[in-house]
């Protein structure tokens, strides 16, 4: 079965049980691009569903939508928003047009679902049409980036609670590690003592901050320009459209939106997403050093650092029998790599806007959408199947301190800078411990003094006196 659908460039057939109709699938042959429908993201159909009903409902209520119309379009959208049809959003994140597809996509499937809630088949515009009723008083340069705000909105407080989880996951080590005496390191040479919780407890802060940034960030998503229409301007909009769908969506959502106090700049400014993916792309940095610092303290097992064990997820190599490979923070290293290239194409994008539009917001979408999805699992995985099973080798790295001439720094307070310089090269050519030297021959200190002075509680928090 199969119906025919009408645009001025002529006539399509589509299956008859397509909810979507012509524009859609002009826009679903003409992009094929990522082969990445925007079903995949469903917090963006969901946003499409708000952001309609959000329209027609303002629309009835200033007189403007006939109100049996209106409520069938609102009873569709009620549809979208509970997560059904998803599949039949077809086009390709990436497209031209600026996301008309995707707008024609919504208004489309929107139509002819409201169509069978009033007796109508599918297609038969007549009685309620997807560019006169389901998009009325509104263009795809309004509703488009509203509905991607509020998807990202929603997107993101999963991905915020994911990096909540993995700084709760650090703390937990970090209090399980609290008594773990290690070596510090700065230019990947000793440095002074510390714990290993102290380490696991600076990732959790770090991990926090980027919550709290991830936070800030996302109060610029809450400005919007619904009921601007094509630049601004809002023609087409019936007076006191913008400010009422806008209280509608508000409404609907539980998300307080602002209406932007300058439709026409709102229109083609796109510095909230560019903000957006400069965090994202911090939070990736920020793992990316969090995993190779993982990586290092597990080297080995035996002719590295092997300060710590890394659950063993898979067999590492297909000629070395036995290995290892720490297949987790590399998988999300790769990630990160993948978001912060991906922060150049925002900047890229954003920067490609012209006039009254930047007609590059599809490729900012994918983007965006790309980034924090992936993130999300990656800093998933690296709790679940990483840090959550971390131990340490607590002997091993007892005995490279105590062996380190890096230590030495302790003594400075009590010995000076000039004669622990002279204590560390003679250890350094002799290979002698420190202890040897200053406590046996040299008799600079008693055994005492240097049991004191080396003390876990004075090693990891030294007070001078």
């Amino acid at each position: 079965m199969a119906r025919i659908e009408r645009d001025f460039l002529g006539e399509k057939e589509l299956p008859d049980g397509a909810y979507y109709g012509v524009q859609t699938l002009r826009g679903k042959q003409n992009f094929h691009i990522t082969g990445i429908p925007m079903s995949a993201e469903p917090y963006f159909v969901k946003a499409f569903g708000y952001v309609k009903k959000a329209a027609a409902l303002a629309n009835r209520d200033l007189g403007v939508l006939d109100a049996r119309l209106a409520n069938a379009i609102a009873g569709a959208c009620d549809r979208l928003i509970a997560g059904e049809l998803a599949e039949q959003f077809v086009t390709d994140f990436i497209q031209g047009g600026a996301g008309t597809s995707t707008n024609m996509n919504a208004n489309e499937v929107i139509a002819n679902l409201a169509l069978e809630s009033l007796g109508h088949r599918k297609g038969e515009y007549q009685y309620l049409n997807p560019n006169d009723h389901v998009n009325y008083g509104q263009s795809t340069n309004d509703v488009y980036p509203t509905a991607f705000r509020l998807a990202l909105i929603l997107r993101l407080a999963s991905y915020m609670d994911a990096l909540r989880l993995l700084q709760q996951a650090f703390r937990r080590k970090a209090e399980e590690f609290d008594r773990v005496l290690k070596m510090g390191r700065t230019h990947l040479q000793d440095a002074v003592p510390m714990s290993l919780g102290q380490e696991f407890n600076g990732w959790a802060t770090t991990i926090g901050e980027e919550v709290s940034r991830l936070a800030e960030v996302r109060q610029l998503l809450h400005e919007i320009n619904l009921g601007a229409t094509a630049i601004g301007t809002s023609v087409t909009a019936a007076p006191g459209y913008p400010e009422l769908a806008t209280r509608h969506l508000s409404e609907l959502t539980g998300t307080r939106f602002i209406l932007a106090g300058d439709l026409v700049e709102a229109t083609s400014d796109t510095g909230a997403y560019v903000q957006l993916s400069g965090v994202l792309k911090r939070t990736a940095a920020k793992l990316t050093k969090i995993c190779n610092d993982i990586r290092l303290l597990a080297s080995g097992p035996r002719c590295g650092l092997n300060e710590i064990n890394l659950p063993q997820m898979q067999p590492g190599s297909s000629i070395m029998p036995g290995k290892v490979n720490p297949v987790i923070p590399e998988v999300v290293n790769q990630t990160s790599f993948l978001v912060i290239g991906l922060d150049l194409t925002v900047t890229l994008a954003a920067s490609a806007g012209q006039l009254q539009l930047n007609v590059m917001e599809p490729v900012i979408t994918f983007a965006l959408f790309t980034s924090i999805f992936t993130m999300e699992n990656a800093v998933t995985s690296l709790r679940v199947n990483c840090v959550d099973g971390i131990t340490a080798n607590s002997e091993r790295t007892r005995q490279m301190v105590l062996n380190s001439l890096g230590i030495v720094t302790v003594l400075k307070p009590t010995l000076g800078y000039k004669q622990c310089a002279e204590i560390a090269r003679e250890g350094y050519e002799s290979g002698k411990s420190l202890q040897q030297i200053v406590v046996d021959e040299r008799k600079l200190l008693t055994l005492e003094q240097w049991d004191e002075i080396f003390s876990f509680e004075n090693l990891i928090s030294p007070q001078s006196e």
